[in-house]
């Protein structure tokens, strides 16, 4: 049991790193910063550990990258958002695709109205409409599904996922 708890310690602070290191990646696409990573480490880690680990994941990585002077306080909503939705669909689902989805949705949608009164409250901007940051937040989330989903579909095939997770082995 605690043997397990260590795996997904260690598996969770990769993750993280993957995540902070991940945000110096970017490209631009329609005047928006398009950075996928985070949102590729919320679905790997919805499949490999969970809901509430990729809740917790979320949480450190936008906290480091914040810390670092990388990202933003939007980076919170956003992030733990899609990672709690999209755990919470693949535990209830065990399928990738909706969970894939769920983390476009969860952070495209519901992370970006969630955005705006932390743009406004916490950081003083004036956003123009509660819906301004949704499609900037789409952008990155549905790239960093795609990415998720194909390096979780070539994870998947391999088996290797079942020593990656121990949950997956006892189903």
């Amino acid at each position: 049991m605690a043997q397990n708890k260590t795996k997904k310690l260690a598996v969770a602070a990769l993750l993280v790193a993957v995540a902070v290191a991940g945000s110096l990646l970017s490209v631009p696409v329609l005047g928006s910063r398009c950075a996928p990573v985070q949102h590729m480490v919320n679905i790997i880690s919805a499949v490999a550990l969970g809901p509430f680990w990729g809740l917790v994941i979320a949480f450190c990585a936008s906290l480091l990258r914040n810390l670092f002077g990388l990202g933003s306080l939007m980076a919170f909503p956003g992030s733990m958002i899609g990672a709690l939705c999209c755990g919470l669909m693949y535990k209830f689902t065990k399928k990738l695709l909706p969970t894939c989805v769920a983390e476009a949705l969860g952070t495209g949608i519901l992370g970006g109205l969630a955005a705006y009164p932390v743009a406004k409250l916490l950081m003083g901007l004036n956003p123009e409409t509660m819906t301004v940051y949704i499609i900037p937040f789409l952008i990155s989330t549905v790239a960093g599904s795609i990415l998720a989903y194909v390096i979780l579909k070539i994870i998947l095939r391999s088996g290797a996922l079942p020593t990656f997770n121990a949950d997956e082995r006892k189903k």
